[in-house]
């Protein structure tokens, strides 16, 4: 959320992941399909 408010008015979309990917893993460890839905799935940073 800090990253977003410093780039709220730059004009830089902000997302943030869907669920599967837990905060601070490993994206080496997570397979194909977790990390597909978790890109499909994400959301904007308001």
């Amino acid at each position: 959320l800090y990253i977003a408010r410093l780039l709220k008015n730059t004009g830089i979309k902000t997302t943030r992941l869907a669920h599967g990917i837990p905060m601070g893993s490993d994206l080496e460890y997570a397979d194909e399909v977790t990390l597909m839905r978790a890109f499909v799935g994400r959301q904007d940073i308001n």
